[in-house]
């Protein structure tokens, strides 16, 4: 038979795995945010400075 406690262990280790896949993704889309923001920032920027030297 198979124990319980060690089908436990193991559906606990997949959620384990499932919730750091989710943790990676989930940062892996805020750094894309996080970079796009500063690229829009930067481009503002220079733009901004291009027109006050006209």
């Amino acid at each position: 038979m198979n124990d319980p406690n060690s089908e436990n262990k193991a559906r606990n280790r997949e959620i384990a795995e499932n919730e750091a896949d989710r943790q990676t993704v989930g940062d892996i889309r805020v750094s894309v945010w996080a970079i796009a923001v500063a690229v829009v920032i930067g481009l503002a920027a220079v733009g901004w400075v291009l027109l006050q030297n006209k």
